[in-house]
């Protein structure tokens, strides 16, 4: 049997199973209600992995593994942040968020959750967060096509396969079982997907490790090459270290991380999912540094540096393991980047389908038309990303950090102010989303300049969206702040029964 067979084998069992776990969404599916939030059932277990595996995405193996190749364990300070981030958005975000948009009038997406929240009765709280959804989530979705080509590229090149083919085979696959199955497909296969990343990231670099005479001897070849790979402080300064640490802030305005938490059973399943989302992310990402490390150490030694660092898992898999191992590598790798595509794409459609269709052009639309609407604005999306995608220079790297800071600056104090000041409004809520949006996009302009402006965008963002959140809220009510106390008071009690 040909190298090229075996290969193929693992990743041909991949696309099985997630079409068989696509079908038996698919006939869950009756309603839009289903198809964007899946009738709020999901279990702990499935809410930790899908919370993950949306999460981490291509940036855990290819793009972090990339960056500790590059640079040594400085780049520490990221996970350590996004780390942190994740525990505070679980402990703080998820319980309240679970319970506030299922008292706000059963809310199915971020964007009706504001409607409904601040009495946006002109809708621009919708078209607002549509526009910056669709915005930053076609270049957040660019980087995973990106991630998934690379993937498929550093596979099967030997084969003729290029990155352009890569970019399609992979692109119409992800698009093809977000289209039929909606949310409960995504959920599953990431849940699927988290575990087969997990065993992926961990069993990569223990196997080079293995390879070069245990930990110790790697990380002295590591740092034989680059002395400086074992210094967490080493070119560091303290707005480096708070620019990779702000990460973490990140978290709480990622719509495709946060809508877990509102397709969780009850907020009972909260400290589980918890537990075990954050025993695997802290697991997965210490693998993704040795696998960054391990690289260093073994491509250095044998005279052949990679030409790509963000290759740094596929490359070693290649060497070091068998063909059929290596086309399960593959196949993670490609899970890691279908799974958060498949989120962004599914919060992108119900954004505009529910809330830009139904909110405000066709409010007497069935469910059955809704339905096909989001699906039609999926694939629509999808092919905006592809487009962004079709350039095999890009960073992956550069595309998620810019769309991870203009989500969470855009839309992490809105979520906040909305879970936990009674006093917010409608104006404020809008400020807040527009002047974060707008701070970041700016900033990351302006970034060439240093100084001052190399600092990561997403804390300017955050703050400026902070402050114009406070005074447009004090200033500018919009509607009568009796009533907005009055629901927030309910929703406070009933997130205190649960």
């Amino acid at each position: 049997m040909s190298d090229l067979l075996i290969t193929l084998l693992p990743y041909i069992l991949y696309i099985a199973i997630i079409a068989t776990l696509a079908y038996f969404a698919y006939r869950r599916t009756s309603s839009h209600a289903d198809y964007m939030l899946g009738g709020r059932s999901l279990g702990g277990a499935v809410g930790a992995l899908t919370v993950g595996a949306s999460d981490m995405s291509s940036w855990l193996l290819l793009a972090l593994p990339g960056a500790f190749y590059i640079n040594g364990i400085n780049q520490l300070w990221l996970p350590l942040g996004l780390a942190i981030g994740q525990f505070l958005n679980w402990t703080l975000i998820a319980p309240r968020l679970r319970v506030f948009t299922e008292q706000f009038k059963d809310s199915l997406t971020i964007p009706s959750y504001f409607h409904n929240r601040f009495k946006d009765q002109k809708g621009w709280l919708r078209i607002a967060t549509a526009v910056v959804i669709l915005i930053f989530y076609a270049v957040y979705t660019a980087s995973g096509f990106v991630a998934m080509a690379v993937a498929l590229e550093a596979a099967f090149k030997q084969y003729g396969i290029d990155y352009t083919d890569g970019l399609i085979m992979g692109g119409l696959i992800v698009v093809l079982y977000s289209v039929i199955g909606g949310f409960l497909a995504v959920a599953w296969i990431d849940f699927f997907q988290g575990c087969l990343m997990f065993v992926a990231i961990l069993l990569v670099p223990f196997a080079a490790i293995s390879s070069m005479g245990g930990y110790s001897e790697t990380m002295a070849l590591a740092e034989q090459y680059n002395p400086d790979s074992l210094n967490i402080f080493a070119g560091m300064t303290a707005m480096g270290v708070i620019s990779l640490m702000a990460w973490g802030l990140g978290y709480c305005g990622q719509p495709h991380v946060i809508i877990r938490f509102m397709a969780l059973k009850s907020v009972r399943e909260v400290p589980k999912a918890r537990f075990i989302c954050m025993s695997w992310m802290i697991l997965a990402m210490y693998g993704a540094m040795l696998t960054g490390l391990a690289a260093l150490a073994y491509f250095q030694s044998h005279g052949a540096p990679l030409e790509r660092a963000s290759t740094s898992l596929l490359a070693l898999s290649n060497a070091l393991l068998h063909p059929f191992v290596t086309g399960g590598i593959v196949a993670a790798v490609l899970s890691a980047s279908m799974s958060t595509i498949s989120s962004q794409l599914l919060v992108a459609a119900s954004s505009l389908a529910e809330d830009v269709y139904h909110g405000l052009l066709r409010p007497n639309a069935t469910s059955k038309e809704l339905l096909w609407v989001g699906r039609l604005v999926l694939i629509a999306v999808a092919g905006v990303a592809l487009i962004i995608a079709f350039d095999p220079k890009s960073s992956i790297l550069a595309l998620v950090a810019n769309a991870w800071a203009g989500l969470g600056a855009a839309f992490g104090s809105v979520i906040i102010g909305s879970l936990f000041w009674r006093n917010m409004t409608r104006n404020g809520a809008l400020a807040g989303m527009i002047s974060g949006a707008a701070t970041v996009i700016i900033w990351t302009n302006l970034s060439n300049l240093g100084g001052i402006f190399a600092l990561y965008s997403i804390v300017p963002g955050f703050i400026v969206s902070g402050l114009c959140i406070v005074i447009f809220s004090k200033f500018g009510n919009g509607n009568s702040l009796d009533e907005l106390h009055l629901e927030y008071d309910a929703a406070l009690n009933a997130c205190h029964k649960k």
